[in-house]
């Protein structure tokens, strides 16, 4: 089969398309044809080993996976003997982090994992995008215990963490100021946002409304800016480690002063991960941000384009071409 593969950490250059061994199916697991898959910030980060510390997962000196990719959306191939709740031709998608390999022609995995039919009325192009940035929102919108009538900022609301946030924040009840560059003012309203604030025109940090919680989708910020901008027991996030790793020691300090406090919660995948938002996609009541679109053979350039820091949303590969 086709696959993505790269032998060595470095820039998007190191991945090149190869002819590699199809998977087998254990008797536990599911071949999926794969259909569409994404590139984002997560791919991006294992494919550079940046930070250095991530060598431990992936390998000191050269990566143990040679096939990247963590979402994926295809049709069932085949299973294991063992497998019931999936059959071959079966429309599903799902999230594959750590053993990843979505960047591939086909993808073997476990019946119990993070993989779900695909709600009905959705493309292949529109399902893949539905967990990698959405699970991580998820996550530390649980962790900041969000619930309806609160004040939340998001912080890069047009990224695929933030955009999915906007949504969730919705779904939940809360009311969203939302920030982001002049020209997407319009499709963050349409994401459900009541406000939002240009951030070429004005410096958020510097607004006069307070926050229920503060969420940093892009990791620019501080807790040190953003602090005022939060009510009493207020909560900040972000999605980045932050200057010293200060987002993963400030967690442990903030709540021994009983006032405003940073969180940082690990997203877990699982198969109910992937059926929340599926039943959430079928409802209409989240739709993943797509930017562009790359055939897998340009797969490089949408790991470029992912790392000016520009997408709106999600950057999709297409493996198999829509009918």
């Amino acid at each position: 089969m086709k696959a993505a593969v790269h032998n060595r950490y470095g820039p998007p250059d190191v991945v090149r398309i190869a002819e590699v061994d199809k998977p087998s199916v254990g008797e536990q697991d599911v071949l999926v044809r794969v259909h569409a898959t994404t590139v984002n910030r997560t791919d991006c980060a294992y494919r550079a080993a940046k930070p250095f510390f991530m060598r431990l997962l992936t390998g000191l000196t050269r990566p143990r996976r040679t096939v990247l990719g963590t979402e994926y959306a295809g049709v069932v191939e085949a299973v294991g003997g063992g497998v019931t709740s999936f059959a071959v031709g079966d429309r599903v998608f799902g999230y594959n982090e750590g053993a990843f390999g979505t960047h591939a022609e086909y993808l073997s995995v476990p019946h119990d994992g993070a993989i779900a039919t695909m709600p009905t009325g959705v493309t292949f192009e529109e399902a893949a995008p539905g967990t990698e940035g959405a699970h991580y929102a998820l996550a530390f919108l649980t962790k900041a215990g969000i619930r309806a009538g609160h004040d939340v900022l998001v912080y890069g609301a047009t990224g695929g963490i933030g955009s999915a946030a906007v949504q969730l924040l919705k779904q939940r009840g809360a009311t969203v100021t939302a920030v982001c560059g002049p020209d997407h003012l319009d499709l963050v309203k349409g994401l459900g946002a009541d406000r939002v604030v240009d951030y070429t025109a004005q410096d958020f940090t510097r607004d006069e409304q307070s926050y229920d919680a503060v969420f940093d989708a892009v990791g620019k910020s501080t807790f040190g800016q953003c602090k005022r901008l939060l009510k009493p027991g207020g909560v900040y996030l972000s999605s980045e480690l932050g200057p010293g790793c200060q987002n993963l020691l400030l967690p442990l300090v903030t709540p021994l002063f009983r006032g405003r406090k940073v969180k940082f919660p690990f997203p877990t995948q699982n198969q109910e991960m992937v059926r929340f938002f599926g039943d959430l996609m079928e409802a209409g009541e989240f739709r993943p941000v797509v930017d562009r679109r790359y055939p897998l053979e340009q797969i490089a350039d949408a790991y470029r384009y992912v790392e000016t820091g520009q997408k709106t949303g999600n950057v999709v590969i297409t493996v198999v071409p829509p009918n």
